[in-house]
C-alpha cells in the first residue's frame, strides 16, 4: 500500500512538472535554507526587534500610525540604507507631499530616486505593478494608502457615496502584486493612516484605511507612535 502511494505521488509530481514547469512543486529539503535578505531601517533597535536585521526583500510591508509619528521619515531612512547598498528605489507620492530637501538631509540620494505623483489610485497601483514587473527596482514606497483615491471618486461630486471602492481597489491590486513582488525580490512598503471606528465599546477603536486586504498580505506591520520630543 505504501509503495502504491509513493508511485501515485511520483506520477502526480511528474505530471505537475510537465504541465507547470520544473520546480512547480518541490520538497523543502531539496534546496539549501537561505536567510531572508533584508534592508536596514536605519534604527539598530528596530532592526533587532524585526529579527532579520531590517525589512525583508520580496515582501509587502505596512507602516501605519497617527499623524506626524515618523512614518514617512522611517521609509526615507530605508531608502537611504538601500541606496548605500547600490539598490534602486522608487517613491510613489500619492499625497503629493514629498520634501526633497528633508529627504536629502536623511541621506537619500534624491537625484537617483524614482518619484511618481499619480492622479488616481488606479494609476498609482498600475505604476507600482509595472515597476515591480520590470525586475529592476528593489524598494518601492507608497505614501499613502489613504491618498489612493479611486478614479470614480475623483470624477464624482463632493458628497457622493462610494462605499467600499478603495477597499476593492486595494484587494484587487494586492492579489496581483504579491506574487510579482516575490519573483522580483522587491520590498514594497505601504504607508497607512489611522481612523476611528464608530460605536466600539471594548478594545481599540483604531483601524487603518483601505480595507482588510493589506493586513493579510503584509509580512510586517509596524505601528509607529510619537512618544515625545528629543531634547538636547
Amino acid at each position: 500500500m505504501e509503495d502504491n502511494r509513493k508511485k501515485a505521488l511520483s506520477a502526480a509530481l511528474g505530471q505537475i512538472e510537465r504541465q507547470f514547469g520544473k520546480g512547480a512543486v518541490m520538497k523543502m529539503g531539496d534546496q539549501p535554507r537561505e536567510a531572508i535578505p533584508a534592508v536596514s531601517t536605519g534604527s539598530l533597535g528596530l532592526d533587532v526587534a524585526l529579527g532579520i536585521g531590517g525589512l525583508p526583500y520580496g515582501r509587502i510591508c505596512e507602516i501605519y500610525g497617527p499623524e506626524s509619528s515618523g512614518k514617512t521619515t522611517l521609509t526615507l531612512q530605508v531608502i537611504a540604507e538601500a541606496q548605500k547598498a547600490g539598490k534602486t528605489c522608487a517613491f510613489v507620492d500619492a499625497e503629493h507631499a514629498l520634501d526633497p530637501v528633508y529627504a536629502e538631509k536623511l541621506g537619500v540620494n534624491v537625484d537617483e530616486l524614482l518619484v511618481s505623483q499619480p492622479d488616481t489610485g488606479e494609476q498609482a497601483l498600475e505604476i507600482c505593478d509595472m515597476l515591480v514587473r520590470s525586475n529592476a527596482v528593489d524598494v518601492i514606497i507608497v505614501d499613502s494608502v489613504a491618498a489612493l483615491t479611486p478614479k470614480a471618486e475623483i470624477e464624482g461630486e463632493m458628497g457622493d457615496s462610494h462605499v467600499g471602492l478603495q477597499a476593492r481597489l486595494m484587494s484587487q491590486a494586492l492579489r496581483k502584486l504579491t506574487g510579482n513582488v516575490k519573483h522580483a525580490n522587491c520590498l514594497m512598503i505601504f504607508i497607512n493612516q489611522i481612523r476611528m471606528k464608530i460605536g466600539v465599546m471594548f478594545g481599540s477603536p483604531e483601524t487603518t484605511t483601505g480595507g482588510n486586504a493589506l493586513k493579510f498580505y503584509s509580512s510586517v506591520r509596524l505601528d509607529i507612535r510619537r512618544i515625545g520630543a528629543v531634547k538636547e
